[in-house]
C-alpha cells in the first residue's frame, strides 16, 4: 500500500529496468529493512485474492489468498523512497512488472462482479447500424434538395454524392484507417455540412434572382458571396478538428480524421463540383428562368 508509482524504462546502457516509488512511511521502512540487507536477494510478491464458491455466514464470498514470485533481485544498496529493479530480461517483462506493482498500490482488492464476452455480431450489428443511418440521412438529404430547390437541388445531390465518394476515397488511402463507428459519425456530419453550403450557395442565387439579375448573372454572384461564408464556418470546424485530434485518443482522434477531411471535401464539392454542373447545364446559353 506504498507504492506510489511504478514505470519502465532504460538505464544509461540502454537496459530494461523498473523504476519505483514509495510514500515517506513506506520509504522509511525499506530503508530500515535494507540497511543491514546489502547482497541478499529481495523478492517481489504478487498477492492477490480470488473469489472462490464458497459463501460465509452472511452470504458474501469467501476470497482466498493467492501469492506469486514476480521478481527476484539482490539488493545493491540501503534503498528508500526511490529506487530500482534492474536486471529485467526483456522490455516487456519491466512494463508488466511495474503493472503488477501499480495494481498492488490499489488500496482495495480486485474482485471480479461480473464479466461478459461480446462477440464479433455485436460488432456487426454496429456497422449496419452505422451504415443505415448513413443512408438514410443521405436519402432524405437527397429527398428535401430535390423538392426545395428543383433541378438545382439535384445537382446539389450529385455534388454530395460526390463527395462522399472522395471523402471514403481519401480514407482508404490514409495508412491503417479503418472504419469505425466514430468514422460513420464523422460521414454523417460531413453530408450535412455538405449540404448546408449548396443550401447558402442556392439561397444566394435566389436572392440574386429575386433582386432582377440574369440567370448567369445570379450564378456568378451567388457562387462568389456564399464562398466567404462557407470558408469561414468550414474553418472554425476544422480547427475544431485539429484540437480533438490532438487532445483526444482513440475513436475521438478517429472521429477529428474523418471530420477534417470532409471538410475539405465539402467545400471542393460544393463550391467546385456543384458549380461545375450548373455551368455545364445552364451556363453559356441562354436562359429565361432558373428551376430554383
Amino acid at each position: 500500500n506504498h507504492i506510489i508509482g511504478a514505470n519502465s524504462s532504460f538505464d544509461e546502457y540502454s537496459r530494461p529496468q523498473v523504476n519505483i516509488d514509495l510514500d515517506a512511511k513506506g520509504g522509511n521502512t525499506f530503508s530500515q529493512a535494507t540497511k543491514e540487507a546489502i547482497g541478499k536477494s529481495m523478492a517481489t510478491v504478487f498477492i492477490e485474492y480470488k473469489p472462490t464458491d464458497k459463501k460465509d455466514a452472511q452470504g458474501r464470498t469467501i476470497l482466498e489468498k493467492k501469492e506469486e514470485v514476480i521478481n527476484v533481485a539482490t539488493i545493491q544498496a540501503r534503498l528508500g523512497r526511490s529506487f530500482r529493479i534492474t536486471g529485467v530480461d526483456s522490455p516487456a517483462e519491466a512494463q508488466n512488472l511495474a503493472l503488477l506493482l501499480r495494481a498492488g498500490a490499489l488500496i482495495a482488492p480486485i474482485q471480479i462482479v461480473e464479466e461478459r464476452t461480446i462477440g464479433p455480431s455485436l460488432g456487426q450489428e454496429n456497422i449496419e447500424l452505422g451504415t443505415n443511418a448513413i443512408m438514410v440521412g443521405m436519402l432524405l438529404t437527397v429527398i428535401f434538395m430535390a423538392i426545395y430547390y428543383k433541378g438545382v437541388g439535384m445537382v446539389a445531390n450529385l455534388a454530395l454524392a460526390s463527395n462522399v465518394v472522395l471523402l471514403i476515397g481519401v480514407l482508404s488511402m490514409v495508412p491503417g484507417a479503418t472504419l469505425t463507428l466514430p468514422g460513420m459519425a464523422g460521414i454523417l456530419l460531413t453530408i450535412g455540412m455538405a449540404i448546408d453550403a449548396n443550401v447558402l450557395i442556392n439561397e444566394r442565387i435566389r436572392e440574386e434572382l429575386a433582386n432582377g439579375r440574369s440567370v448567369q448573372q445570379a450564378i456568378h454572384e451567388g457562387y462568389n458571396r456564399a464562398f466567404a461564408t462557407i470558408t469561414d464556418s468550414n474553418i472554425t470546424t476544422f480547427l475544431v478538428a485539429i484540437i480533438l485530434f490532438g487532445l483526444g485518443s482513440g475513436p475521438v482522434k478517429g472521429f477529428a480524421v474523418t471530420l477534417a477531411l470532409g471538410i475539405i471535401t465539402s467545400i471542393f464539392t460544393a463550391v467546385t463540383v456543384s458549380r461545375l454542373f450548373v455551368n455545364l447545364i445552364w451556363g453559356g446559353r441562354k436562359v429565361e428562368k432558373l428551376p430554383i
